[in-house]
C-alpha cells in the first residue's frame, strides 16, 4: 500500500526496514514519523511505542486510518493481512535506530543545543534565522528527550542543509547518548544555574551533565559557551576533554568572541549592539527581555559555527516571536481599555522567572493599570525549593510588581512572605486560582502569567484570554496574540 501525499517521501518501506532490521510485509513510503495517533498526519509512519502507561499498539487501527505504515513490535488483532506494518524487535529501539539511519544519511551540519535555561527558545531561534538560509530541520516544541530526540531526528530530511536539535535532562547520563546518536558539528550551551536540581546535589553537577553534550561531537566540532557564565572553563575544559579545539564565548565577557556591548530593551523588542569576531553587528530582537538578548549571542555564535551568514542570521532576528508559554503577548479589549496578558506558562525556574518579572517591570502599564504577577510552583528544586520560591520576593519588589497572585504547595511559601499590598490571592492549583485572578483584573492592567508546566498555568492564561467583564455586552476580543 502506498498512501500518496503532498509532502515529499521519507521513508520507504525498504529503507526503513534495513534502519531497523525490521520485516515489511507491503511495499509502503512514509512522509513524516508520528508516536501520537491523536496528532498523525497523513502519510505519517505510526510508531507504536510501549511505555509504563500506555501503549502504541492499542492504537494502531486508528492510526492506520491516516498513517502510510505502523512500526510495530506485537500482533495487532483485527489488522487486514495487507496492512502495511514495520515488524521490529522492540520500537523504542526501532524509532533509536531510524534516527541513526537518518543522521546517517544527511551531510547535515547538525547543532544541539542544552541549557538550564533558554534552549527550547535558542533552537527555535536557531530554526527561524536559520531556514531564511537553507534548507532547516529542527526539533519540534521541548522534543528533547530519549524518545523526543531519536524521533526528531528520524524526521529530518535527507536534503537538509541544518539540523538543530534540543536536548535535555534531569538526570546525569541522559545527554550522552543524544548527543552520541544525533553526532553534533555544534554544540550549543546556553547558561548553567541550579534548574532541575532535584537529582544533583550541586550546580557544578549540573554543569558536568549539560558538558555530556560534548561526547557526541564529531571531530573538528565546535563548543559555543556563555563566557560570562561562572562555570565556563569548567564546561570548556569538558569540551576540550573530548577532542573539540574550538571554543566560541559569547556574553559581556571582553574576551567573548561574540561580545554584547548596549541592548536597548523596548517593550516588545530590543536593539542589540555586539562586537563579533571584530566586526560591529546591530540587529533588532523580535522578543523582549535581556535573558533574550544574551541567548541571541548564542544563537549568532551556533550560526557561525555551522557556517551559516551570521549578518543574515542578525538581521532575521528582527522577525523572531516568542514559542507559545515562552512570553507570547495578547491584549484583550475590555470596557474602558485592554489587558495585556504575557504567556509564560510554558516552564519556570528560579532564573527564568526572575528573567519574566524583570521584562513585566520595564513595562508602563496604562493609567489605572496594574503590574500584576501570577506565579505557579517551579518544581524539581529538590530540598530547596520553599526557600527558592521565597526568594521571588526580592526580584518582585525591584519590579514595582503591584499584585501577586500564587498557586502550588511551594508558592505558598512566597504568599506568605508577600506584603499584604501585593498580596493578590493563593490557591492550591490554577484552577482554583483562575476565579481570583479574574475577578482582579481589569482594563490597563499588564498580567504575567508563569510556573513549570506541571503547574498548568496555562489554564490561568486560557481563562483570562476568555474572560468577560460583567459590563460587557460579550467576550473581550483578542487583539493579537494566539
Amino acid at each position: 500500500m502506498i498512501l500518496s501525499t503532498s509532502r515529499p517521501v521519507l521513508w520507504t518501506a525498504a529503507a526503513a526496514a534495513r534502519a531497523t532490521a525490521g520485516k515489511v510485509n507491503v511495499e509502503w513510503q512514509a512522509s513524516g514519523v508520528s508516536i501520537d495517533s491523536r496528532t498523525i498526519e497523513a502519510g505519517d509512519l505510526f510508531v507504536a511505542l510501549q511505555g509504563p502507561n500506555h501503549d502504541g499498539h492499542a492504537y494502531v487501527s486508528d492510526a492506520l486510518k491516516k498513517a502510510g505504515a505502523a512500526m510495530i513490535h506485537r500482533d495487532v488483532p483485527g489488522l487486514a493481512g495487507n496492512a502495511p506494518l514495520l515488524r521490529v524487535a522492540d520500537t523504542m529501539e526501532g524509532l533509536r535506530a531510524l534516527g541513526v539511519a537518518a543522521r546517517a544519511r544527511t551531510s547535515a551540519k547538525v547543532i544541539a543545543v542544552t541549557g538550564s535555561v533558554g534552549k527550547t527558545g535558542a533552537k527555535e531561534a536557531l530554526g527561524f534565522v536559520l531556514s531564511g538560509q537553507a534548507a532547516t530541520h529542527a526539533s519540534v516544541g521541548s522534543f528533547n528527550n530519549h524518545w523526543g530526540v531519536p524521533l526528531s531526528l528520524a524526521r529530518m530530511p535527507k536534503k537538509s542543509v541544518y539540523g538543530i536539535f534540543e536536548m535535555g535532562m534531569n538526570h546525569p547520563g541522559e545527554i550522552a547518548p543524544l548527543s552520541q546518536m544525533a553526532r553534533p558539528h555544534v554544540a550549543l550551551i546556553t547558561t548553567i544555574e541550579a534548574v532541575h536540581s532535584e537529582f544533583f546535589k550541586t550546580t557544578e553537577e549540573i554543569a558536568d551533565a549539560k558538558a555530556e553534550i560534548f561526547t557526541g561531537v564529531e571531530p573538528g566540532g565546535i563548543a559555543v559557551l556563555n563566557r560570562d557564565n561562572a562555570f565556563f572553563e569548567r564546561l570548556a575544559d569538558a569540551a576540550k576533554a573530548n577532542g573539540i579545539a574550538t571554543i566560541i564565548g559569547f556574553g559581556e565577557h571582553e574576551r567573548a568572541d561574540i561580545r554584547l556591548l548596549d541592548a536597548a530593551l523596548e517593550v516588545d523588542h530590543s536593539i542589540v549592539m555586539a562586537d563579533v569576531f571584530g566586526m560591529a553587528l546591530t540587529y533588532r530582537l523580535g522578543v523582549p527581555g535581556r535573558h533574550w538578548v544574551m541567548n541571541s549571542l548564542g544563537v549568532l555564535g551556533a550560526a557561525h559555527a555551522a557556517g551559516a551568514d551570521v549578518q543574515r542570521a542578525g538581521a532575521a532576528l528582527a522577525g523572531l516571536s516568542p514559542p507559545k508559554g515562552r512570553g507570547q503577548v495578547h491584549r484583550i479589549a475590555l470596557p474602558g481599555g485592554e489587558l495585556t496578558v504575557i504567556d509564560e506558562s510554558y516552564n519556570a525556574s528560579p532564573v527564568s522567572v526572575k528573567a519574566a518579572l524583570a521584562v513585566l517591570g520595564r513595562l508602563r502599564p496604562a493609567p489605572g493599570g496594574r503590574r500584576i504577577a501570577v506565579l505557579g510552583d517551579m518544581l524539581e528544586l529538590g530540598p530547596r525549593a520553599a526557600t527558592k520560591h521565597k526568594c521571588l520576593l526580592t526580584p518582585i519588589l525591584e519590579n514595582d510588581v503591584d499584585l501577586v497572585f500564587t498557586a502550588g504547595t511551594d508558592m505558598a511559601n512566597l504568599a506568605e512572605a508577600l506584603p499584604r499590598p501585593q498580596s493578590g490571592g493563593h490557591a492550591g492549583d490554577s484552577k482554583a486560582l483562575a476565579p481570583l485572578v479574574l475577578q482582579a483584573v481589569r482594563a490597563g492592567d499588564i498580567v504575567t502569567v508563569k510556573g513549570s508546566a506541571g503547574s498548568r498555568m496555562n489554564v490561568i492564561v486560557e481563562a483570562l484570554l476568555a474572560c468577560a467583564s460583567e459590563d460587557a455586552a460579550s467576550a473581550p476580543r483578542v487583539v493579537n496574540g494566539e
